[in-house]
């Protein structure tokens, strides 16, 4: 890592437009954490599946899926803030009708058609929302932002969680949750409305065709390690992802209900929180490939162990691992994909990048719903981890590239 003597830990809050996108994007993330709690606990409640906790995820992927390109033509070539604004509020929107629906008893069929246009918003503000840093924050510096960035993102994936088990419990269901992470989203558009920012259209618009999306393909295909960390993140999550299936270790398995259902989810954040901040204090990875592959493979021991665990403190402490190591990968990768890409297709290789992620939760949760409903929730995490170790043994096979990878940008 890098000199903490020298390390400007705080660079990235010395510029007024990160300090008001920070706080914005810590309360956004924040109704989504309080989201995914209600969703997943009414949707057992109502269902008591394992299989329909997977198609939470499955209807949230598959708008991404249609919509990658169209996304990330249009964040490359309209103004990225407008786009972001538009993404954000729609997905207020559907927290708004996920309330109303509970409030009315509503049919599950209304549920999964909030949760598309849910997924539908977050094919735009995924690829919107990471073109954007790089416009307020110089690159010099970009490695620190994202650290800070995702420690918001642990902050809130911490209190999310805990928040929304909390009020379910007290206030007797999921609609509060559903009315209060609205409010939060909601939020997140007054602050991106106070952002200063200048679009700067693209000299030469292209239109939207295949060829167009098809840049950012070739892109991520002739920068091998662009690739190799973004096929490592996303079979490496999918594969070991373990939190769709949490309400039913909550409930069926460790006997902890609904508040230590929000205590299960605020664990990894814990630990990706802790994780973000030490990297944010000692400066970029100095051998980023060789960390980011010890780190996945570490997350797949760590799920190995939650899948077998009845102890739930040894349930939270491999949870704090995973998150911990989730939090190294996602700084990798995000650095890697953003400092590599030129700016005029940021918007193209951001929505892949968003789609590889949404495979990795969204279609990993389907994944895990499926494998479970077959052959049990133990079974299907221990699977899953087992799986993701052999995904970094081929990956670091296969890219001699990562294995060498140094420095992870930096001043």
């Amino acid at each position: 890592m890098g000199n903490s003597k020298t390390h400007d830990a705080y660079a990235a809050f010395r510029i007024p437009a990160y300090r008001l996108y920070f706080l914005g994007n810590l309360v956004f993330i924040l109704g989504l954490q309080m989201l995914k709690v209600a969703v997943g606990w009414e949707m057992y409640e109502r269902t008591g599946s394992a299989l329909n906790l997977g198609f939470v995820g499955l209807v949230q992927y598959i708008p991404q899926l249609a919509l990658v390109s169209v996304a990330g033509h249009m964040t490359d070539i309209y103004n990225r803030k407008r786009v972001l604004m538009g993404a954000v509020a729609l997905t207020a929107v559907a927290a708004i009708v996920l309330a109303l629906n509970t409030v009315l008893k509503g049919p599950l069929v209304v549920m999964y058609a909030c949760l598309f246009a849910a997924g539908a918003a977050r094919a735009f503000w995924m690829p919107s929302r990471s073109a954007f840093l790089p416009r307020i924050v110089p690159l010099s510096i970009f490695p620190n932002a994202v650290s800070w960035n995702t420690s918001a993102f642990e902050i809130s994936s911490f209190i999310g969680p805990t928040i929304g088990g909390f009020l379910i419990y007290y206030a007797g269901g999921v609609t509060p949750v559903y009315i209060f992470n609205a409010i939060l989203i909601a939020s997140f558009v007054f602050l991106l409305s106070r952002v200063s920012y200048k679009h700067e259209p693209p000299q030469t618009p292209t239109p939207m065709t295949f060829s167009s999306f098809a840049v950012g393909l070739k892109f991520i295909w002739s920068t091998k390690v662009v690739m190799s960390v973004m096929m490592l993140d996303m079979f490496g999550v999918l594969l070991g992802g373990a939190t769709a299936l949490m309400p039913i270790f909550a409930k069926d398995i460790l006997h902890v209900g609904a508040r230590g259902f929000g205590w299960l989810l605020a664990a990894p954040s814990v630990g990706a929180f802790a994780s973000a901040v030490t990297q944010a204090h000692m400066g970029p990875l100095r051998k980023a490939g060789r960390t980011i592959l010890l780190a996945v493979t570490l997350f797949g021991i760590a799920t190995v162990v939650f899948g077998i665990s009845t102890s739930f403190f040894l349930s939270l402490a491999m949870l704090f691992v995973i998150g911990a190591c989730d939090n190294i990968s996602v700084v990798v990768r995000s650095t890697l994909v953003q400092t590599s890409t030129p700016d005029e297709m940021r918007g193209r290789v951001s929505a892949l990048n968003g789609l590889f992620i949404g495979t990795s939760n969204e279609l990993g949760a389907f994944e895990s719903g499926a494998v479970a409903d077959l052959v049990g929730p133990v079974a299907s995490v221990v699977i899953g981890g087992i799986g993701t170790i052999v995904v970094v043994g081929i990956t670091a096979w296969l890219s001699p590239q990562l294995r060498r990878y140094g420095r992870l940008g930096g001043p």
